[in-house]
């Protein structure tokens, strides 16, 4: 087995389970204990589970990273995924892009594309857009978040119903086996929902350490997205549930 199948199989067995000691994983996977506890040391370091003295448990599901954090981590892959989806959005289309880090990243390869017509609340989206003379940038009215840029509350939601747009460019915390969309923020999963409703093609992006990771507010189903852009396969049990889905997957090379 690779080192990174094994890291996604803990994952997906601590998610299951709620906790896993050292011991048992040695034995499931059939590896040292030393392997093991380098393995949850790498998936702690990366958030995707939380290291305890003898095992591992869920990651922390009522607080995310700090945006500075977010921004850099496993940059390479949200490149690669902002590439991907970039030549999937075609010129003067319509487009939602929600908040996060990772839209961000696809909004910078978006400054390829022509005439693009874009509506956010996030600020960072719109400082990235506006460089473009040919682009039109709308942004959403509501309560700026200080610690992301990110514009939430009430009022964004109904900004947002005015529209339908051709394709929701959506980021997530995270996304369980069973499909479920996870985040960490009521107000932003109310805005996000809102946006999912609204348009016409759904491109969900995430790297591949939001499989299995941890959050406490439901946003939806994997099934509400038309497409899932991320990095690598994810676990089997999820790879499922994508493919009885209907959505379709799409891998950045």
């Amino acid at each position: 087995m690779t080192l990174n199948a094994r890291h996604e199989q803990i994952v997906e067995l601590v998610g299951e389970r709620g906790f896993m000691t050292i011991e048992a994983l040695t034995e499931h996977f059939n590896v040292t204990p030393q392997t093991i506890r380098r393995d949850l040391n790498t998936l702690d370091e990366a958030g995707r589970l939380r290291r305890y003295h003898g095992g591992a448990g869920l990651s922390a599901s009522t607080r995310n990273l700090a945006y500075a954090e977010r921004r850099i981590r496993n940059l390479d892959e949200k490149q690669r995924i902002a590439a991907t989806i970039a030549e999937r959005v075609p010129d003067n289309s319509s487009l939602f892009i929600n908040i996060g880090t990772t839209t961000e990243t696809i909004a910078k390869a978006l400054l390829e594309k022509q005439g693009l017509t874009v509506i956010t609340n996030n600020l960072h989206v719109a400082s990235i857009l506006c460089s473009r003379d040919d682009f039109t940038i709308i942004i959403a009215g509501g309560m700026v978040r200080n610690r992301d840029g990110g514009v939430i509350g009430e009022a964004t939601e109904e900004f947002v119903r005015q529209f339908k747009v051709d394709i929701a460019i959506i980021g997530i915390s995270g996304i369980d086996g069973d499909g479920d969309l996870l985040d960490f923020d009521y107000q932003e999963v109310r805005v996000a929902q809102a946006i999912i409703e609204h348009s016409r093609q759904v491109y969900l992006a995430a790297d591949h350490t939001k499989f299995g990771r941890n959050a406490m507010i439901r946003l939806g189903h994997i099934s509400q997205a038309t497409h899932l852009f991320t990095d690598s396969r994810p676990h089997q049990r999820l790879s499922d549930t994508i493919a009885q889905a209907g959505v379709k997957l799409v891998i950045a090379n």
